[in-house]
């Protein structure tokens, strides 16, 4: 049976080899490792074996895993990678590094609010990603863009509220973040993946003034295509920790 810092390597491996094919530099791509229901001492062997980039799908189960794990604050990185309600914005905000998942207006807003309670960079801000559906698939969270590259009116409506968002004081839009439908062929997220960096590359240009550096997209099953298509960050679990 394959050791955890084995299963790492090997993800690393696969990670730098997909860069390459699309004459890429592996170190550009930050590996999130994706702890939700494994406990804090799994995240501490991982830590032990070079992973520093933590994604929790829970406010609550993080917080106790960042508790236990107080002495390591400084070597970790807290990703909040699930859907994050409104009325655990405030608790977000203390506690994570960056939040994948935002994905309203008012969720927005209530983040900048608590933001400003916590002690940030050297603005205050809190770095997050805004997430979206241009899938279509009801049982994905995000803004909706379904179809946005035809229907202009989709396309606007969401920029009016980027532009709203990227108004707000204490955040710090760093990019886009989004979940592929899964399918037993890696090949059909990447039509999804490939639609999110079009949208990306289109926010710099109608907003140049934020950075729109990253992409969070893949996970175990289909992280090599979307690196292939330009994610910075994938969002990795079952292949380097195993089953739940």
């Amino acid at each position: 049976m394959e050791t955890l810092t084995e299963r790492l390597t090997a993800v690393r491996e696969r990670i730098a080899a997909a860069a390459r094919r699309v004459n890429r530099d592996p170190a550009t791509i930050r590996l999130v490792g994706v702890t939700k229901a494994h406990p804090a001492d799994v995240i501490r062997a991982a830590l032990e074996a070079g992973l520093c980039d933590v994604g929790e799908n829970r406010v609550q189960e993080a917080e106790a895993k960042m508790a236990a794990l107080e002495a390591e604050r400084q070597r970790l990185t807290w990703h909040l990678i699930g859907h994050l309600q409104t009325n655990k914005a405030k608790k977000a905000a203390m506690l994570f590094d960056m939040v994948h998942s935002v994905d309203s207006l008012r969720l927005a807003q209530m983040l900048d609010q608590h933001a400003a309670e916590a002690s940030r960079d050297a603005q205050g801000r809190l770095p997050i990603l805004l997430q979206v559906n241009v899938s279509g698939e009801a049982t994905k969270f995000g803004f909706d863009l379904d179809g946005w590259e035809t229907h202009l009116d989709i396309y606007e409506r969401f920029c009016a509220d980027v532009e709203r968002i990227l108004a707000l004081p204490h955040l710090d839009v760093r990019g886009l973040m989004t979940i592929a439908p899964w399918g037993p062929d890696p090949e059909q997220a990447r039509p999804i993946f490939r639609a999110v960096r079009r949208l990306r590359d289109k926010l710099a240009q109608r907003f140049p003034a934020a950075a729109w550096r990253e992409l969070s997209m893949g996970m175990t099953d289909d992280f090599e295509v979307a690196i292939e298509e330009g994610a910075t960050i994938v969002r990795i679990g079952r292949a380097i920790f195993g089953e739940r």
